[in-house]
């Protein structure tokens, strides 16, 4: 059997890595496996053998473009989608498996005016998020916009990924309800109750959906042996991480500066990964800031050496850094935002209302 992957990374990022491990099962039951994807051009060593790519780091920078100016994000892209759809045609997969399809790499008309002449293929997609059912935005829960129920315009997160500076909310919802919907054979999976909710409110309500639960490779996230105390000087403190692989706004990276004002610094030390070079600067200084890593093993040495995970997000789907952490034996500390509630299962974490960072700070100075 073929089985087609489409996302927008390969084995990197919480979503890259979901699909890549499926893909291996696949693979590993004996199955032809291709993860056709567009965003980045770094894939794992492991990976490669599966991946095709989806036009070029410069069609990615032309979509972004066009988007930023024009709000038609997904529309893009035409040239590099028809390259790949022969591709696809040639592949003739069995099953295709969708993820990601927004990041600026696939053009969305193309791509399900072919899945829809493809009636008798097997057809699944993952949701991370809200981006297949709103006229714009990811998420929308921070903007209190509820319009996605009956039909976007004039969109109050315009600014938001996928940004622009016209808003086309009202012709997208259009579209994409056009193109998104009467699809034969297709099922919804989602990583979560509470999207999984929210699709059967959405013009999504048609196709059968199933809630699978992410998961987390627990051969490379397990308490390990860790010399990350030892190369920052931090024996007599107490670590509180934080890992993201973009700290955006709703990912709550205000909330750790306030955290880190309201902790004495003799005693605790903040620490966070994925902090890009122009964030670093504008941090205060007794905040650690490291760079993203895509190396799982380096993760799971930190998640071990530090004593509390704290992710303060304000929107998220199903957050795989929470189930890494506790698979590293770290309690975590997370906000009650979507279907965060759902990853925390270890006696020491907590759910905490968004935002309560003196609820945090109570929690954290209790540890013993």
């Amino acid at each position: 059997m073929r089985v087609l992957f489409i996302n927008a990374v390969c084995g990197t990022g919480s979503t890259g890595k979901i699909t890549a491990e499926l893909a291996e099962k696949y693979y590993r039951e004996g199955h032809e496996v291709k993860i056709a994807y567009g965003r980045s051009s770094y894939v794992p060593e492991k990976y490669k053998e599966y991946a095709v790519r989806i036009g070029s780091v410069f069609d990615v920078y032309v979509h972004g473009i066009m988007t930023r100016l024009t709000d038609r994000h997904g529309f893009y892209s035409s040239h590099a989608t028809k390259r790949f759809l022969k591709w696809a045609d040639e592949f003739n997969p069995d099953i295709l498996w969708l993820h990601n399809i927004h990041g600026y790499y696939i053009n969305i008309e193309l791509l399900f005016t072919w899945i829809k002449k493809r009636p008798g293929m097997k057809k699944f997609w993952t949701l991370h998020d809200c981006w297949s059912f709103t006229g714009h935005c990811g998420y929308f829960t921070m903007a209190g916009c509820s319009k996605w129920r009956t039909h976007c315009e004039r969109c109050p997160q315009r600014d938001s990924y996928p940004s622009s500076i016209r808003d086309n909310s009202y012709r997208n919802f259009e579209d994409k309800r056009r193109l998104f919907t009467g699809v034969n054979n297709m099922t919804i999976i989602t990583p979560s109750k509470w999207l999984a909710d929210l699709v059967r409110q959405s013009y999504l309500k048609e196709y059968p959906v199933e809630v699978r639960y992410n998961t987390t490779d627990k051969n490379i996230f397990r308490p390990v042996k860790s010399n990350f105390r030892d190369r920052f000087n931090l024996h007599d403190r107490k670590i509180i991480l934080g890992v993201a692989s973009i700290w955006e706004k709703r990912k709550g990276l205000n909330d750790f500066v306030r955290l880190s004002e309201m902790l004495d610094s003799e005693r605790y030390a903040i620490v966070l990964v994925g902090i890009k070079p122009e964030q670093k600067k504008a941090l205060p200084e007794k905040i650690i800031a490291i760079e993203r890593t895509n190396n799982q093993k380096e993760l799971a040495e930190i998640y071990t050496a530090s004593d509390i995970f704290f992710n303060p997000s304000y929107e998220d789907n199903y957050p795989t850094v929470n189930l890494e952490a506790e698979a590293c034996g770290t309690p975590v500390i997370t906000y009650d935002a979507g279907g965060c509630p759902e990853t925390v299962k270890d006696a020491g974490s907590h759910v905490v209302k968004c935002g309560d960072i003196e609820k945090v700070k109570e929690i954290i100075e209790a540890m013993r």
